[in-house]
């Protein structure tokens, strides 16, 4: 079985457990692949932690969940020095950061002190704490879900901290035919059904395997252009048409031009391609751009929201022609 049919295996094993949500599953498979943190925005019962607790069993990954509440400390996250009455030594006992797949459950509920304890280890994939720093595991990923944030209790994530997740997705309630199946499934497992398995596991060996692959991916410098036309657009909308002057306090930085090509590629390799398209790039840039744009007071007035401004990006960078168009 090549690599690629494998990680499709393992997104029907997320459907067979997850009704609906196929975007979802998709930018969960690509985060895996690229080392890239996901936040999750969406009301409570969607399944996001069933989700993510699955993604990690379907790579046999080390798994912890985080539940984000404004009591919580730093060290709950990262770990702290603990003082043995025995030998009268400080011993370091580590934090539930230090697995390979985290779930960081409603993040904004937690202070920003708390929040800002995550930085370095979503950034350098590293903790510094007693003043030692010590290696998070080489697959290590965040997913965090995400209240909305007119939600009573919850805070805003700082900038800095948003530009460090690779994908922002909005998820939406299900159709009455997908909530009609989860009661189904629901029942079914409740009063004894078995559980779905995975028949073959993969292992983080396979994903860090996967990583190098889609690490020597061809991307055309059309199409490099391209990712770097869309996402330095948003830094000079009015250049682009009067209509978008001023509505945004705050562009993309560089991170998303490197975002969008790993998530990018990552997708284009799913697809059985050893080349990125321009359509791979329109397909993940919402989710890419979505929490980088900081929307200015004047945007809010005139009702602009992040995806129309993305849609209006996609619709007025040209798109380039690729040697497969030639």
């Amino acid at each position: 079985m090549s690599t690629q049919a494998e990680f499709q295996t393992l997104k029907q094993h997320l459907q067979n457990v997850i009704v609906g949500q196929e975007a979802l599953l998709d930018k969960m498979i690509i985060a895996l692949l690229t080392g890239g943190h996901v936040l999750l925005e969406g009301p409570p019962g969607l399944a996001k932690t069933t989700a993510v607790k699955t993604l990690a069993n379907g790579v046999h990954a080390s798994f912890q969940r985080i539940q984000f509440t404004p009591d919580l400390m730093p060290g709950d996250v990262v770990g702290s020095e603990v003082l043995d009455m025995n030998t009268g030594a400080l011993s370091f006992v580590k934090g539930p950061i230090f697995n390979e797949i985290v779930l960081a459950d409603e993040i904004n509920r937690a202070p920003p002190k708390v929040q800002s304890a995550l930085l370095e280890a979503m950034a350098e994939k590293q903790v510094t704490a007693g003043g030692q720093t010590r290696p998070l595991p080489e697959l290590f990923l965040v997913m965090a879900t995400q209240n909305p944030l007119e939600q009573s209790g919850t805070y805003p994530l700082p900038e800095a901290q948003l530009d460090r997740f690779m994908l922002h997705l909005v998820l939406e309630y299900p159709d009455e035919l997908e909530e009609l199946e989860i009661l189904r499934r629901d029942r079914a497992h409740h009063f004894g059904g078995d559980q779905e398995k995975l028949s073959e596991f993969l292992t983080p060996e396979n994903v860090l395997h996967a990583r190098r692959q889609i690490a020597e991916l061809h991307v055309s410098e059309p199409v490099e252009r391209y990712m770097v036309a869309l996402v330095t657009a948003t830094r000079k909308l009015g250049e682009l048409s009067p209509d978008l002057e001023r509505i945004l306090e705050v562009g993309a930085s560089p991170r998303a031009s490197i975002a969008l090509l790993h998530a990018a590629s990552a997708y284009s390799w799913l697809q059985g391609r050893d080349f990125v398209t321009p359509d791979d790039v329109i397909k993940l840039l919402p989710d890419v751009l979505r929490h980088r744009l900081i929307i200015s007071f004047s945007g809010r007035a005139q009702q602009w929201t992040s995806d129309r401004i993305i849609e209006k990006l996609i619709s007025l960078v040209p798109v380039p022609l690729t040697e497969s168009d030639e």
